[in-house]
């Protein structure tokens, strides 16, 4: 908290009159990410026409956002990976805001017409986009993760079509793995 004070100029005192706890003080950070989180998916949305083309512009947010010098990575994953179950109030607006996201990318793939399974593995190239500049330092994995992205998606949505085309709907089938052949 003396950190905080330093940085904030104000008394101690007066922080916790704010927030009575750090925990207080850590779910009010984590309010302000989520803002600035949802903030810049929507300015980066705002380009886009077509849904498909929203789901990708996430992509070129977090290109941005990686590039920036003071880009440390996720605060969620960070405060997830830190606290673990030692802050329920923060763990809570953790999974709150990630819940949230997959709601919106949910919503984005309903909308282009791709089956719903495509959103939770959109959503895991976004997370592990994150974690993966985070580590590295460099702003790479957003454009890798935008063309795993593309393929997922392009590919979920041509086989959608043949499925209208066609009449034969049922699970998408995934290419035999080396161990499904073994």
């Amino acid at each position: 908290m003396d950190r905080v004070r330093n940085e904030a100029g104000v008394s101690l005192k007066r922080i916790y009159s704010l927030f009575p706890s750090k925990d207080d003080l850590l779910v009010a950070v984590l309010n302000r990410r989520r803002s600035q989180w949802d903030a810049g998916i929507a300015q980066f949305a705002q380009r886009a026409a077509t849904p498909r083309e929203k789901i990708l512009a996430i992509f070129d947010f977090l290109d941005a956002w990686f590039r920036q010098r003071d880009f440390r990575g996720c605060a969620f994953i960070n405060v997830f990976g830190e606290l673990g179950p030692n802050s329920p109030n923060a763990i809570r607006t953790v999974r709150a805001q990630k819940k949230s996201f997959q709601r919106y990318v949910s919503r984005l793939v309903s909308e282009a017409g791709a089956p719903n399974a495509v959103a939770a593995q959109i959503t895991i190239l976004v997370e592990g986009a994150q974690t993966t500049a985070a580590i590295s330092g460099r702003p790479d994995p957003a454009r890798q993760a935008r063309i795993a992205g593309k393929v997922l998606l392009d590919n979920a949505l041509a086989q959608h079509q043949l499925q209208q085309e066609t009449g034969e709907f049922g699970a998408p089938q995934l290419p035999p793995t080396t161990a499904d052949r073994g």
